[in-house]
């Protein structure tokens, strides 16, 4: 199947509330599976990701409810709730089989979840989870006296795996530079560890943010840890159930605030300002950088830029907000001039190959870009993007969710669209984007037209 998104029909003036994070749902359900009590998450996000979790938890023995409560307004419909019991720190299940999806995120949380139990429990998931990188974690998790074997034809260090604990608290070291979701990880359990866990990093961190917006979640249900430099110290503890308000996701808000920056506009974006856990909220300021107007406020921040303005190239490190490299690139393949995507050499084992796979395609609709080991160079065409030459380009999407959302809103801001293969990869993080793009674009005349192939 193939999608052929809206193209922009009328002045864009949005006001846009994105789903909720699944970053930080991920997080408040775990820290909520292991707390004292019952927990109810307001405005979780419904993703594919969420769903791994909630299925996965289930199985594991947490009971979840779910429900509905009125939004704010008629324009936020309604908010999803999560209630969850917790299980006091005590994992108990045995032989069960944990299918994960393409959920990269809920993988990791889950292998160390395992660890606190007596076990054996299987953790597995789909062809592309199968392949990206687990030895640290897995290697982080032995170490603490956890038992993991590979449970399949492949190795020890990717999925399917299974594991027996418990785990014991203690010290470990642990490589920081593949991706901070070991890090976040290894912290939710370590307040169920005798002793607690001390973390030694051997390596710079990469996204540091997200292990911040994890000891900000874990601190929010009752525990709290100390990130000094190289060094991440988790007491032993309990988690305590609370109502816990999830923020609206900043990597997905960075769609719509892409559309404004490419075709010019206005939006406001409700629930992300200043105070907001989430490091991608930057992707306003870095549109600022690239010649928007930006207005920050404590729990909104408003974009603006006027169509007859170019954009700028920028030259920045997405170390820490790598999530939004695909939003910044099809801003830049946009832009007046060149630019430079550094320090995310390790987003080549995401759900894609973000840097290798978005290349191909900018380069498909002739946007040139050059690959180097950390990043990639973008120089737009010398022309129109919406030249004849992409007339019947279609964009593939590698079952990444971020490049079809990317893509969209680049060929909504053109004169002749793209077509996005596969675009039910969406669902990962916001699976009624489509609904919403054609509202941003045409005010809601119709949905964009799909095809066969």
């Amino acid at each position: 199947m193939m999608i052929v998104p809206p193209p922009v029909s009328k002045p864009l003036d949005l006001t846009v509330r994105a789903p909720g994070s699944k970053s930080i749902t991920n997080r408040a359900l775990v820290c909520a599976a292991l707390a004292t009590g019952i927990s109810e998450l307001r405005g979780v996000a419904t993703g594919d990701d969420t769903l791994a979790m909630v299925a996965a938890l289930t199985e594991l023995g947490v009971d979840i409810s779910r429900r509905s409560e009125p939004g704010e307004s008629s324009q936020h419909g309604s908010v999803p709730v999560l209630a969850v019991a917790g299980l006091r720190g005590h994992l108990t299940a045995v032989g069960r089989t944990l299918q994960c999806g393409l959920a990269g995120t809920t993988s990791r949380f889950l292998a160390a979840l395992l660890a606190l139990g007596p076990g054996p429990n299987t953790l597995d998931g789909a062809a592309r989870l199968r392949a990206r990188p687990m030895g640290p974690l897995l290697s982080a998790l032995r170490s603490l006296g956890t038992d993991v074997v590979g449970a399949g034809s492949g190795d020890d260090d990717t999925l399917p795996v299974e594991i027996r604990g418990p785990a014991r608290g203690g010290r470990l070291e642990i490589s920081a530079g593949v991706s901070s979701q070991f890090i976040s990880a290894l912290m939710m359990i370590g307040p169920s560890l005798e002793g607690g866990l001390e973390i030694a990093l051997s390596t710079e961190l990469v996204s540091r943010p997200y292990v911040e917006m994890t000891a900000a979640v874990m601190s929010a249900f009752g525990v709290d840890c100390e990130i000094v430099h190289d060094r991440i110290v988790v007491p032993e503890g309990g988690y305590r159930a609370r109502r816990f308000d999830v923020e609206p996701d900043a990597s997905s808000a960075s769609y719509p605030i892409a559309l404004v920056g490419i075709h010019g506009g206005r939006i406001a974006v409700e629930g992300i300002g200043t105070e907001a856990l989430q490091g991608d909220r930057v992707f306003a300021d870095i549109a600022a950088q690239m010649g928007c107007r930006v207005r920050w406020g404590l729990d909104s921040v408003i974009v603006e830029r006027d169509g007859g303005e170019a954009l700028r190239g920028i030259d920045l490190d997405l170390g820490d907000c790598s999530d939004l490299v695909p939003s910044v690139a099809v801003m830049a393949a946009c832009a007046s001039g060149p630019s430079r995507l550094d320090g995310i050499g390790f987003i080549r084992n995401k759900e894609s190959d973000r840097i290798g796979d978005l290349a191909r395609e900018l380069r498909r609709i002739g946007v040139a870009v050059t690959e180097h080991p950390n990043g990639m160079e973008i120089e737009p065409a010398s022309h129109e993007i919406d030249a004849v030459s992409i007339q019947t380009a279609s964009i593939r999407t590698y079952h990444d969710h971020r490049i079809a959302m990317a893509f969209a809103v680049l060929s909504s801001g053109l004169c002749r669209p793209l077509r996005i293969e596969n675009p039910e990869v969406v669902s990962k993080s916001w699976p009624t984007f489509w609904d919403e793009l054609d509202r941003w674009c045409t005010g809601g005349r119709g949905r964009p037209s799909s095809g066969g192939g």
